[in-house]
């Protein structure tokens, strides 16, 4: 018998039954719906709304439901429409009529916006441990290859060069904005909606405060409607998680570019790479290659939250069942590719002596060039035109800008002297550019820094 099923004269389809459920997804919110319930009895006993001797009843029962769950001794029934009508059916089946008062003064509607809160926050958490666990990683491998010079590209072209610390760096400024977006989320996410009702709240003289209090809220939903059909919160996250997955599936792409023959700047762990069923000399990115797929994926969930909130209106409508199942699939999917990613980078080799190799073709210091020029009085434009007309002489003649004499720079400019071979020396062209943020030494120490600083806090916090 459904609990709603007093207005019916007959029962309900089986298929639509079987539509209708949400029990094989919205399971994983039994911890939190048990606790929210339990709150919630605590309030009715405190307030007067039930009899005390039912408020202790009911969570005495509903904690031993909730160790039940945990230890296995009690299997939720698939049978169950949802995780909120499988509860009260376990609670009534152990303490009898007591157990019906449970959802005096709630509906359905503001249970499932609280346990979906609830739960966020919870992962919400877990993910935040997983970004930082990165963060570690790459100041780590920042600290080892800070003057390992490699090229720094534009246009997938050599560009200027940098070293290997300051370019991952690059990824750590993403996950700190990423990190810092999470927190955001939670912060609207930690608003309590229990006692909004179906939609227009309860006659009954509720406390809500004293909910949120119990549960750890910081404030309480301002507007009974909102509460119950607001999922910014949800969008929010599934955007956020985008996000990172985005960072993640550039740095991913880096990863399997430099994994290639063409590149090798690096070499991934045999535990973190596979091989072919058909070629014996093959290793696989495949970890790198599933976090850039898994990516589409979490875009989807974001697309179908959206897709699915545009046009509804106010309050609650059955649709918004749907916002469980890719969310969750969204947090499934973003933690385990941080817990892999995390793992395979941090055991990744880096070919330093292949790095320096690179940065010493595609002419990566002919800016410098340019700027030698400029620092002896002559106009950048000027200067750029002659180290354009430089670079194509090496191209035509098989040379560096190293290589070539200093007769030769003079046949385009008597500005030259014995001094720019010092000026376009790739360690010389990486450690003047000291300014903030740059990939100098005592730059790049200060951003592993920042980013140490950043989670020492964060951890603190």
């Amino acid at each position: 018998m459904k609990m709603w099923a007093g207005r019916f004269k007959k029962d309900v389809d089986t298929r639509v039954n079987d539509f209708n459920s949400s029990i094989s997804f919205d399971c994983r919110m039994y911890r939190e719906d048990i606790t929210g319930s339990i709150a919630h009895a605590t309030m009715l006993g405190e307030c007067g709304i039930i009899p005390k001797e039912d408020s202790e009843k009911i969570i005495t029962a509903l904690r031993g439901i909730l160790a039940d769950l945990d230890s296995g001794a009690l299997e939720i029934d698939p049978e169950a429409e949802d995780i909120h009508m499988f509860v009260e059916e376990v609670l009534t089946s152990r303490i009898g009529d007591a157990g019906k008062r449970l959802h005096t003064a709630r509906s359905r509607n503001d249970q499932v916006a609280l346990d979906i809160r609830m739960y966020l926050m919870g992962q919400i958490e877990e993910i935040k441990v997983l970004v930082l666990d990165l963060l570690e990683v790459i100041a780590k491998k920042a600290k080892l290859h800070a003057a390992d010079v490699m090229p720094g590209y534009t246009h997938l072209q050599r560009a200027q060069p940098v070293t290997f610390g300051h370019y991952i760096l690059a990824y750590a400024s993403m996950l700190m904005r990423d990190y810092d977006r999470i927190c955001d989320t939670k912060r609207r996410t930690n608003v309590m909606p229990l006692g909004s009702g179906a939609l227009a709240s309860t006659t009954y003289p509720i406390c809500r405060e004293r909910v949120a209090e119990l549960l750890g809220f910081d404030s309480v939903t301002e507007n009974s409607i909102d509460g119950v059909s607001d999922r910014d919160f949800v969008l929010e996250l599934a955007f956020d998680l985008s996000t990172l997955m985005m960072h993640m599936s550039r740095f991913s792409e880096e990863i399997i570019l430099w994994c290639s023959s063409e590149y090798g700047f690096c070499d991934l762990d045999d535990a973190y790479s596979t091989g072919s069923s058909i070629m014996p000399q093959k290793k696989n990115p495949d970890v790198a290659e599933l976090v850039r797929g898994k990516t589409g994926r979490v875009y989807g969930s974001l697309t179908t939250l959206l897709t699915m909130m545009k046009s509804l209106p106010l309050a609650y409508n059955k649709d918004m069942q749907e916002d469980k199942e890719v969310i969750f699939d969204a947090i499934d999917n973003t933690k385990i590719a941080l817990e892999v990613f995390t793992k395979m980078f941090d055991t990744m080799t880096v070919r330093s002596e292949v790095l320096r190799r690179a940065a010493s073709k595609g002419f990566i210091n002919a800016t410098d060039c340019a700027d030698y020029m400029v620092k002896k009085g002559l106009p950048f434009r000027s200067a750029y035109k002659i180290v354009g007309q430089l670079v194509g002489y090496c191209t035509d003649n098989g040379k560096t800008l190293e290589e070539l004499t200093l007769d030769e720079y003079r046949a385009l400019s008597d500005i030259f002297d014995e001094d720019v071979y010092a000026a376009i020396d790739l360690d010389t062209c990486v450690n003047g550019r000291s300014v903030r943020g740059g990939p100098a030494a005592a730059s790049v120490a200060r951003q592993i820094s920042l980013v140490e600083d950043f989670i020492t806090k964060a951890k603190t916090e």
